[in-house]
């Protein structure tokens, strides 16, 4: 106890008289409470905003091609425009289409898989048992029907949630232009109530910034290429649903370690109730295997050389603090917020090291 007390007099006396240890750990605090209570009121400033920081990467190398700004980002947000558009009015349609189809299908597949299941029994009678089958398809019959219901709220909820949409569709993108546009002045206006003496904080934000910015970007083009790739396989392969597949298999990897296997599975359904086990099935999973270990042996290590040098177990724990905090927004984002933590953790150790230099500039 005598040696606990001894480190954290120590500790405080390293920590609390440096100024900028304060003034960031004061910064923090304040940005975690408006981001967490402010988060469902300013969701589209968010969204914009990290819009916004993700297409200054292309708006700076149209600078560097001596571009100027106001006609780099014109050029950057059409394309965005573009994007959206291709999204919204090519992709959306198609994926509706294909998931009112795949909803239509589960009945039969159902159906399918109890008989199949029913014939397990007579199979395998050493291992499984008549009343162990019908616990099983119970418990099949209690979640679909769980699933049911909350369908059906959903479909209660889904006039209010395409307001959402619309509202966002037109905020989203008018506010990343004026981001784009004006972010010398709005990083001005912000900084100006910073304290000037920030060498801390700015050695924190030009780590996070390097590490996210790449991440995040390396991380667009990895679900840009998967997609890609598999929509061209199944299609060739003539697997039903291709697109709506292709999509999670793209989707996935924002979540690193596990979903890749969990998009297996609806990869593997959709196969096996279309051919059965059959070639055509075998074929499929093993050109699924393939393009997984292209993804993992050569396109990771190509787009994420050197960026987030993160532990597997700290990305692990990152995606289920994060995620279970903020749903699907925690997921993907779980490792830029475990980027900026492990970036204040190795900053604030050296503090009692000695008084650093004063920093004036944003």
């Amino acid at each position: 106890m005598q040696h606990l007390r001894e480190w954290l007099s120590d500790w405080f006396r390293r920590i609390l008289p440096n100024a900028q240890a304060v003034s960031f750990a004061i910064l923090l605090v304040v940005g975690f409470i408006v981001v967490v209570s402010l988060a469902k009121m300013l969701m589209p400033v968010f969204a914009a905003g990290i819009i916004a920081y993700l297409l200054d990467g292309l708006v700076e190398i149209g600078e560097r091609r001596k571009l100027p700004r106001l006609v780099s980002v014109i050029v950057v947000y059409l394309l965005f425009l573009a994007l959206l558009l291709v999204v919204f009015i090519g992709l959306l349609p198609l994926l509706y289409q294909q998931t009112l189809q795949l909803i239509e299908q589960a009945p039969s597949w159902v159906n399918r898989g109890q008989v199949l299941i029913m014939e397990l029994p007579e199979r395998y009678p050493d291992y499984i048992t008549q009343e162990q089958v019908n616990d099983l398809i119970g418990a099949i019959r209690a979640e679909l029907i769980s699933y049911g219901q909350s369908m059906l709220t959903y479909s209660y909820a889904s006039l209010v949630s395409l307001i959402t949409v619309v509202v966002y569709f037109i905020l989203v993108p008018l506010l990343v232009f004026f981001f784009l546009k004006d972010r010398d002045r709005i990083l001005g206006w912000f900084t100006q109530y910073l304290p000037r003496d920030r060498n801390l904080s700015n050695r924190v934000w030009k780590e996070v910034d390097m590490q996210i910015g790449n991440y995040v970007r390396g991380k667009f083009v990895e679900i840009v290429i998967l997609f890609a790739a598999s929509f061209v396989t199944f299609s060739l392969m003539g697997l039903n649903y291709a697109l709506l597949l292709a999509v999670l298999m793209g989707i996935s990897v924002i979540i690193p370690y596990v979903g890749a296997t969990l998009v297996t599975f609806p990869v593997m359904i959709v196969a096996f109730f279309q051919w059965g086990v059959s070639d055509d099935f075998w074929y499929l999973m093993l050109a699924y295997a393939i393009i997984q270990a292209l993804d993992g042996v050569m396109l990771v290590p190509l787009l994420f050389s050197e960026v987030v040098n993160l532990h597997p177990v700290a990305i692990i724990v990152a995606i289920l603090f994060f995620g279970g905090w903020w749903g699907f927004w925690g997921v993907f984002f779980a490792i830029p917020l475990a980027t900026l933590v492990k970036a204040v953790l190795s900053a604030w150790p050296r503090l009692g090291e000695g008084e650093m230099p004063a920093a004036g500039g944003p």
